[in-house]
């Protein structure tokens, strides 16, 4: 029988249940009560907004949109979103979903902290971005009513969830502080790692290889 939180059903089929037992296998369980809230949040944004979205893609961009931050998946050479996007699609081709959707899902987790051009995009996109604001950053928090945030934080809480996840992510990426350039994970490193110096655009530009 599926399970329903605020008002949203969690499909209940075996893709959804697979992804759920996989983000609950390797991830903390900060993370993996984090990823489901993202599926809600989205889930309930999608529904105010009127956009016609497929469950099971949103479950599992929302599932895996920060699994680059566990230590059996994340690596040191590219951004975590990345990371947790390479797994999205894998899984997803392991059920014999390509293509497009599988393009789709992937992309919805490797912009998911790029501000607004997801928003712009198909609406599992948005929405596992939408998610992630809403339950990181606070915005659309008045778009959903009291009831839905209790019922959601009832079934999955956020104890100290802020410093948390900050640490979360700082812990996840310091080991890669060069993939932090030019997004907003280099605030992170800026405000938990001493010593961090963020990349600089114009001195990129500036120390390029070009003479002029």
């Amino acid at each position: 029988m599926s399970e329903e939180i605020a008002g949203v059903r969690i499909p209940d089929t075996a893709l959804v249940r697979e992804a759920t037992e996989r983000v609950r296998d390797v991830a903390a369980p900060l993370v993996f009560d984090h990823s489901r809230r993202v599926f809600l949040w989205g889930s309930l944004r999608g529904r105010e907004l009127g956009l016609a979205f497929d469950p099971e893609l949103l479950h599992v961009g929302a599932m895996f949109h920060d699994l680059g931050l566990t230590r059996s998946l994340r690596r040191t050479d590219q951004r975590f979103e990345i990371d947790g996007a390479d797994e999205a699609r894998a899984f997803l081709r392991g059920h014999g979903i390509t293509g497009e959707a599988a393009d789709r899902v992937w992309t919805a987790v490797a912009l998911h902290t790029t501000p607004e051009i997801p928003l712009r995009m198909a609406p599992e996109i948005a929405l596992v971005t939408r998610g992630v604001e809403l339950d990181v950053l606070g915005i659309g928090y008045h778009e959903v009513t009291d009831g839905q945030r209790a019922a959601v934080v009832a079934a999955h809480p956020r104890p100290d969830f802020k410093n948390q996840i900050l640490a979360a992510f700082a812990e996840g990426i310091q080991d890669r502080p060069a993939t932090t350039f030019g997004n907003v994970k280099a605030d992170v490193l800026a405000h938990y790692v001493p010593g961090f110096r963020r990349g600089d655009f114009v001195e990129a530009v500036q120390g390029s290889a070009w003479p002029e």
